[in-house]
C-alpha cells in the first residue's frame, strides 16, 4: 500500500513547473487564481494542513499559529526572509520553519545595482521624458547626474547579497565599506577590497551610497532612524532591497523634501503594498526611484525558490533534517 502524501497547502500561485512537481509529491492544494489569503483561510489552512507554504505576503503571527491543527509540523516559506513567520512561537509549537536562502542573491544584487544607477544617473526620469514626448534635444548641461566611480560605497549587512553586491560595485569603480553584525573572515575582507566599520554610524557619515541588504528582525527595526539618515551627507543616496521596515520612511521623506539627501533608489516599503504618499510625490518629482518589491522577480529565481521548497518538504517528510531550517537564535 502506498503511504499517504502529505496535504501542502500553499498560500500563492507559484511557477507552472513549482506547482507541476507539488502534485506529483504532494497532496497539493494550490492558489490557482492568486488571490492572497483572508485571515479566515490561513486559520484554515493552518488547523488542516501537514505543512504550510506561505510567502512574504502573509504574516503568520503567534495568534495564526496558536490555532494550528496538531498535524501541522513545517512551515516551508517561499521566500528568503522570514520576518513574515513568528518563528519562536512555530518552534514552540513543535513546527519547523523553513526557508528559500541564496537562490536569490545574483537576482537582487543586480537590482541593487540598477537602483544605484538608476538614481545617480536619472535613468527614470530620462526614459520618462522620451515617453512622454518632452525632450527638445541634447544640451550640455541638461539631466545632469553623479558618477559613481570613484564613490564609497557602505553596504549596511554583509551577507550573500551584500558581498554579490560588492563584486559588481568593484567593478563599476566604487570602494567598498561594510557594517555587519559580525565582521567577516579577513581572507573574504581581502578578496572584496572591503573595509569594516565597527561604528555604522561613523560609516554612514562618510559614504557617498548606502545600500541597505541585512534581513528585517526586531533589532534591525528602523535601524537606519531618523538620527541616522541624518548623519548622511546631503549628496548621498540611500537604496534599500532588503525589507521597508529598516529604514524610516517618514524621516527619510522628511529629508529628501528638505534636499538633504540627494536621493533614494527603494524596491521595499515599510507598510506594503501601501506606499507612502510622500514617496510617490517625490518619486514623481524625481527624487526617488521606486519598485514594487522586484529585486529577485526572475524566471530562474522563482523556480529556484521553488525547488528549495521542495526539497525542505521532501527532505522534513523522509524523515531528515530540512536543509534550509530556520532557528530563533539564527535571526
Amino acid at each position: 500500500m502506498s503511504k499517504k502524501k502529505p496535504l501542502v497547502v500553499v498560500t500563492r500561485k507559484l511557477p507552472a513547473v513549482v506547482e507541476t512537481r507539488m502534485r506529483e509529491l504532494f497532496d497539493a492544494r494550490l492558489n490557482l487564481d492568486d488571490t492572497p489569503m483572508s485571515q479566515a483561510a490561513l486559520v484554515e489552512a493552518m488547523k488542516t494542513a501537514d505543512v504550510l507554504v506561505p510567502t512574504v505576503t502573509d504574516k503568520i503571527d503567534a495568534g495564526l499559529i496558536a490555532q494550528a491543527g496538531e498535524q501541522l509540523r513545517l512551515i516551508a516559506n517561499f521566500g528568503n526572509g522570514v520576518d513574515n513567520i513568528d518563528v519562536a512561537s512555530a518552534v514552540q509549537r513543535g513546527i519547523t520553519v523553513t526557508n528559500t536562502p541564496g537562490v536569490l542573491t545574483d537576482d537582487t544584487a543586480d537590482m541593487t545595482m540598477a537602483l544605484i544607477l538608476a538614481v545617480a544617473r536619472r535613468i527614470a526620469e530620462g526614459a520618462r521624458i522620451i515617453t512622454d514626448d518632452e525632450w527638445a534635444g541634447w544640451s550640455p548641461n541638461w539631466m545632469l547626474g553623479r558618477r559613481i566611480t570613484g564613490k564609497r560605497l557602505g553596504i549596511v549587512g554583509m551577507g550573500r547579497i551584500g558581498q554579490a553586491l560588492a563584486k559588481r560595485a568593484a567593478a563599476f569603480g566604487l570602494s567598498i565599506h561594510y557594517h555587519n553584525r559580525r565582521r567577516l573572515d579577513s581572507r573574504i575582507e581581502e578578496a572584496l577590497d572591503a573595509t569594516y566599520w565597527d561604528s555604522l554610524d561613523q560609516m554612514l557619515a562618510r559614504m557617498d551610497v548606502v545600500s541597505v541588504n541585512c534581513p528585517h528582525t526586531p533589532a534591525t527595526y528602523h535601524l537606519l532612524s531618523a538620527r541616522r539618515l541624518k548623519l548622511m551627507k546631503p549628496d548621498a543616496i540611500l537604496v534599500n532591497t532588503a525589507r521597508g521596515e529598516i529604514v524610516d520612511e517618514t524621516a527619510l521623506s522628511r529629508m529628501l523634501e528638505a534636499g538633504e539627501l540627494a536621493g533614494a533608489g527603494l524596491d521595499v516599503f515599510e507598510h506594503e503594498p501601501a506606499v507612502n504618499p510622500r514617496l510617490l510625490k517625490l518619486a514623481r518629482n524625481h527624487r526617488v526611484v521606486v519598485l514594487p518589491h522586484m529585486g529577485s522577480a526572475t524566471h530562474e529565481g522563482r523556480a529556484d525558490m521553488g525547488e528549495k521548497v521542495i526539497v525542505n518538504i521532501k527532505t522534513f517528510m523522509d524523515g531528515h533534517k530540512p536543509p534550509d531550517r530556520v532557528l530563533p537564535s539564527m535571526l
